[in-house]
């Protein structure tokens, strides 16, 4: 029989601001672009990561979602899986990409930027930074889809093949459009894991 798993705290990311559980815990009026902003939430956050400056702004984004998180609830377990989902794919990292190799004469694809061509290579970024071992899953869809991530995430937990997931929406498409919600799915909580209350807590804000 499946069990009624919950919401135990959750994030978001969204127009230079950062919230956790609905509340807002850093506003950056200074950054006039995607890059800058990422940058001061990493300051903000204080985090000593130097491999963060490496990423793509799609894993960086997942990876401070990921963070206040982490940093914010208490866990007593490793045995986490992550499933996010987006609509843009790794498209921002994609354009670099192709703008590198556009020209005959002055091609010079970069290794660096070509690792990041994969949506999932944030969560790998999450499961080195905090040592996870479970299964974990990028997803395309249109839009944010609640139901999907309801019936996946909760049968991770119900089947036994993880303790916790750490779900959620991770996108960006350029420096205006970008959004991450990110929340944590586990036995214990006030927030009840359902469609309904995952797409009151991604339009909230």
């Amino acid at each position: 029989m499946n069990k009624v798993l919950y919401i135990k705290s959750h994030c978001k990311i969204k127009n230079n601001e950062l919230f956790f559980n609905n509340k807002s815990i850093f506003k950056d009026n200074e950054s006039t672009d995607l890059k800058s902003f990422l940058k001061s939430s990493y300051k903000f956050l204080n985090l000593k990561y130097g491999k963060f400056f490496k990423m793509d702004s799609l894993s960086k984004l997942s990876f401070l979602a990921s963070e206040i998180i982490f940093q914010n609830t208490k866990i007593d377990t490793k045995n986490i899986a992550i499933v996010f989902s987006n609509n843009a794919s790794s498209l921002e990292t994609d354009r670099k990409h192709q703008k590198s190799i556009n020209k005959i004469d002055d091609y010079f694809p970069s290794p660096a930027i070509f690792v990041y061509t994969l949506p999932n290579i944030g969560i790998g970024e999450v499961s080195i930074r905090h040592q996870l071992k479970s299964e974990n899953a990028f997803f395309v869809f249109n839009k944010y889809n609640a139901d999907f991530h309801t019936v996946y995430e909760n049968s991770l937990i119900n089947s036994a093949k993880a303790d916790a997931v750490l779900g959620g929406w991770t996108n960006v498409d350029n420096d205006t459009n970008y959004e991450a919600f990110v929340y944590l799915v586990s036995k214990k909580g006030t927030i009840e894991h359902n469609k309904k209350k995952l797409n009151k807590l991604y339009k909230k804000l």
